[in-house]
């Protein structure tokens, strides 16, 4: 029997599609109907956009969770209804002159740390039940909830120019939390140098542990040959590799196959993490665990992983 592919495709989504329809795309070439994406990239961005294939998919809310990285360009004059360039005008205000780079780094190191975001009306949080692009786009007004989201750098990559239609524009880089609208960050930025301003164009670089070295176009998958297809997929593993993990012999690998609650190995006592991977002795992922909260010296199931007929396929 034909193994199911699991694994991690790392992809590029190019611009004009949204990640819905990467996904869709990327089953498609690979002939399989079980994936997910793990952080939605709007259609006019492009960048790493990790796609959990088979039983990878027990894994997707992990890989949401991971933090991103981007580059992208603010365009300080005006303001859009969606925050970036494919919106209607909100407001418009030009700089009478060029804004000092001081004045722009200033600020950008201003917003280093933690800070609470509003997610914009055309986002795809949920409120009530239904996203915000759906009231935004029937015209209705809603309560957004706020956020909290951590930016880890964020720094100026190019000079700071202006055009000759009075428009401020300079490009940056960004490291950030999940959750991190870099639409509403540009707004802020604009909004501390006191102008309205807007995102003109993003792509992410980085998203957890998968950056765009790793990843394949639709172009380059289009090209893999059949048999080939499952060679573009990083194993899960790979997507655990920065937190603490522990490798079982067989004897507790066949009882955390079962859910079972083990002692603590030594190896993750002092961790700090929420939990941690457990590998069998052939570095296969079977599991995540963590402390059990009840049972001192005792560890559980975080989220399981593989099943024992997953095993046996893959032996």
């Amino acid at each position: 029997m034909k193994n199911e592919l699991m694994g991690i495709l790392p992809l590029w989504k190019p611009r004009g599609m949204t990640s819905f329809q990467a996904v869709r795309q990327a089953s498609k070439i690979l002939g399989t109907k079980k994936a997910g994406h793990t952080g939605t990239l709007d259609p006019d961005v492009n960048g790493v956009l990790p796609v959990c294939v088979g039983r990878a998919t027990k894994i997707v809310q992990y890989l949401t969770e991971a933090g991103k990285m981007y580059t992208g360009e603010v365009t300080i004059g005006w303001s859009t209804e969606t925050e970036d360039s494919s919106g209607q005008l909100v407001s418009k205000d030009y700089p009478a002159e060029n804004i000092p780079e001081e004045d722009v780094d200033a600020v950008l190191t201003k917003l280093h740390g933690e800070q609470t975001q509003i997610p914009p009306m055309y986002s795809a949080v949920k409120v009530k039940g239904r996203r915000l692009y759906e009231y935004a786009r029937a015209g209705e007004e809603v309560e957004r909830p706020a956020r909290l989201v951590t930016i880890h750098e964020l720094k100026r990559v190019s000079p700071v120019t202006q055009n000759e239609d009075g428009a401020v524009r300079f490009s940056f880089k960004c490291s950030c939390s999940k959750g991190t609208y870099i639409r509403t960050l540009a707004v802020t930025i604009g909004e501390e140098l006191g102008f309205p301003a807007h995102m003109s164009n993003l792509t992410r670089n980085a998203s957890g542990s998968f950056t765009e070295a790793d990843c394949v176009t639709f172009e380059e998958m289009e090209q893999q040959e059949v048999n080939d297809i499952s060679q573009l997929l990083i194993p899960v593993e790979r997507a655990f590799e920065k937190i603490p993990s522990i490798v079982v012999n067989e004897t507790d690998r066949i009882r955390i196959l079962q859910g079972g609650i083990l002692p603590l190995s030594d190896d993750v006592k002092n961790t700090d993490d929420a939990f941690f991977s457990v590998l069998d002795e052939k570095l296969r992922l079977i599991a995540l665990y963590k402390k059990d909260p009840k049972r001192s010296g005792m560890m559980r199931p975080e989220k399981m992983i593989r099943t024992v007929l997953d095993f046996e396929k893959d032996e």
